[in-house]
């Protein structure tokens, strides 16, 4: 079988879906691997790499998903309304794996099920531990949150970590985490490694430990209602109005002496929960910084805007959609990874075919479109990473 990995066409993003450790690995299992020309230059992979591993290098998108059987991307392949059609570029039959954002894109899976392509959706993969080792959501927001204190050091104008001089001393930044998932851990062992002062707020009372285990202080909120602000999945429920207003007032105090804020709460399906309102922002020291990780959904702050960074009454804030996409040289590797741990256990050892098992859970969860139908359960894992059971 041949497997397809075609240079990502979205805006920003610089991620393939690739590697050549991963190329090698399908090789050693029957398969082909055909890579779009550069494909990978944007993650610091050269066409030569990919070939020494095994590839085939094709000049074109068209060229290298005419031959596929199966295709493998990051991003979810654009349609004809969003410029260029990569979705009539796959022939009937394929596999498709990528990060679809399925749950928020019915007119992507209308198209790839009007092409019949048999399409999964990563970012779908169940809570379960076996499947840890496909989990896109995990690798790539752990980066996100590493990523996120890094670009926040380099808008804030001042020192990270304490420094005594026979001038002065320079006191460490301060550091306000929201949600402590997978990219707020993250975030928050970042921060601390660089000598800030962290703090961490979380609707769920279980990640009380991870944060204090990193060295973070955490913020509780409503002990009671945190008793039942986490689904079976391991994600944050959304809470209600009298809880949000708990919240806002016990995070503000903490809020207005913060140097750097990171938010990182989304809630499955729907637009991103406001956790740092206007008034907050005002109320921040001007030179403080935050950065929103939720800015793709709506933002957690409303003054955030996709790609930017913009500054109200002193306070700069950063909305970078893609964060992983900044690292995508470590991104890379870890997302094609991913997808070979997630198809391996399915290639028979003797016909070195690739036999999806439907009845395994991580294979029946992800698919979105088979046989020409739309098959997405809408009460699959949500789209979105950071507010993610911390690993």
């Amino acid at each position: 079988m041949k497997i397809a990995i075609p240079k990502e066409r979205r805006a920003l993003e610089y991620r393939v879906a690739a590697s050549p450790e991963v190329v090698k690995k399908l090789k050693g299992l029957g398969f082909d691997v055909i890579v779009e020309k550069d494909a990978g230059l944007a993650s610091s992979i050269t066409d030569k790499e990919f070939v020494e591993a095994g590839a085939t290098i094709a000049p074109t998108a068209k060229d290298a998903l005419a031959q596929a059987d199966i295709v493998w991307k990051v991003r979810a392949p654009m349609t004809a309304k969003e410029g260029t059609d990569e979705v009539a570029l796959l022939k009937e039959g394929t596999l498709l794996m990528a990060s679809l954002g399925a749950m928020t894109n019915p007119e992507l899976l209308e198209a790839l099920a009007k092409r019949k392509v048999d399409a999964f959706a990563m970012e779908l993969m169940p809570r379960i531990s076996r499947a840890q080792s496909m989990d896109v959501l995990s690798s790539q927001s752990n980066l996100a949150g590493y990523r996120a204190v890094i670009d926040g050091a380099a808008v804030f104008n001042r020192a990270f970590p304490m420094m005594m001089t026979a001038a002065g001393t320079v006191p460490p930044a301060r550091i306000l985490v929201f949600g402590a998932g997978v990219a707020g851990l993250q975030a928050i062992a970042t921060a601390k490694r660089l000598g800030g002062v962290v703090m961490a707020t979380d609707v769920r009372p279980a990640t009380k430990e991870q944060v204090e285990s990193l060295g973070g202080k955490f913020i509780t909120v409503d002990d009671e209602a945190m008793k039942n602000a986490e689904t079976s999945g391991g994600y944050a429920k959304e809470m209600g109005e009298e809880f949000r207003k708990k919240q806002a007032a016990a995070v503000l105090k903490e809020l207005v002496r913060t140097d750097i804020a990171i938010t990182t709460a989304l809630i499955p399906g729907r637009p991103a929960p406001v956790l740092i309102t206007q008034e907050m922002v005002e109320q921040m020291k001007p030179g403080s910084v935050i950065v929103d990780l939720a800015v793709e959904a709506g933002g957690n702050c409303p003054l955030s805007k996709p790609d930017q960074i913009v500054e109200h009454k002193g306070v700069k804030i950063v909305g970078y959609t893609n964060m992983a996409a900044r690292v995508a040289a470590d991104a890379s590797p870890l997302f094609a990874k991913n997808l070979f741990n997630f198809v391996a256990p399915h290639v028979d050892k003797e016909t070195k075919a690739l036999k999806l098992n439907f009845e395994d859970e991580t294979v029946a969860q992800t698919c979105v479109t088979k046989g020409g139908k739309v098959v997405l359960k809408t009460a699959a894992a949500p789209a979105s990473a950071p507010e993610k059971k911390g690993a």
